[in-house]
């Protein structure tokens, strides 16, 4: 990848993430709220709606860039030569892409989100008095809790990024694929929330994603497992149109 490439996936990635992320904040801070062990009221309800945006805010840059910079470093490197070279084969490369994208963005990714969920479920907290809080109790390792179910999320629902296409044509795409891999991937999302959110030395504190998930369908059955799905597929559908289209404009008018 040239320099200049390498510079307009970094910027354009960058500043369409950092777009969705703190326009379309509130979604997400209900989709949170509808997920959490305590309930939506419990949780906050509509109150301090922006509880958790400082989080947001500074990891939103370097995680969309990160993405972005590994898709496309992987893209060219996997269609240089080989198998993955032939033109029939593009679907596939691109997967690979997105999803080794997908796992390097988590490194920030996750951190962020353990204290932008923490925050967003206990508004009355600051999202600094949250970063303590969690590495006085857990250290670093506790900002990286939910790791795991973050990345089979993110690489289930990864996104493909074609730059055939113009930007409308990219971020229609990108709603309606969107929208609907956020529909069917919520679960796993209500466990990563639970993950997240769970006290220290509780079951679900542990990462396991399957006894989370059995847990949630116990106690609130299907309907606590698409908790939140609503604003969730109004969230990924707008935002990807956003963020698709501000990035094909973006880096198109860099380079």
């Amino acid at each position: 990848m040239e320099r200049q490439q390498f510079t307009a996936s970094l910027v354009a990635g960058g500043c369409a993430g950092m777009c969705v992320d703190l326009t379309l904040f509130p979604l997400d801070t209900i989709k949170t709220r509808l997920q959490s062990q305590q309930g939506f009221s419990k949780a906050g309800g509509f109150r301090g709606i922006y509880a958790g945006v400082p989080s947001a805010a500074i990891g939103s840059f370097p995680n969309a860039a990160a993405f972005f910079v590994t898709y496309e470093y992987t893209k060219l490197l996997l269609g240089a030569h080989g198998v993955l070279a032939a033109p029939h084969m593009a679907p596939v490369t691109h997967m690979i892409a997105a999803s080794l994208g997908e796992i390097v963005a988590c490194l920030i990714r996750v951190p962020t989100e353990v204290v932008k969920q923490r925050t967003q479920a206990s508004p009355s907290s600051s999202t600094y008095q949250m970063l303590l809080a969690t590495l006085r109790e857990e250290g670093v390792k506790g900002l990286y809790r939910g790791y795991r179910s973050t990345v089979l999320r993110e690489t289930l629902g990864a996104r493909r990024q074609g730059h055939t296409l113009h930007s409308w044509q990219a971020a229609v795409c990108g709603a309606f694929a969107g929208g609907i891999a956020a529909l069917v991937t919520t679960p796993l999302d209500v466990a990563k929330t639970r993950i997240m959110l769970a006290k220290t030395g509780t079951a679900a504190a542990s990462g396991n994603i399957p006894l989370v998930l059995y847990d949630v369908w116990k106690t609130r059955g299907v309907t606590g497992l698409f908790a939140g799905s609503v604003p969730r597929v109004t969230f990924i559908s707008v935002g990807g149109f956003i963020f698709l289209g501000a990035y094909e404009k973006v880096r198109h008018t860099l380079l």
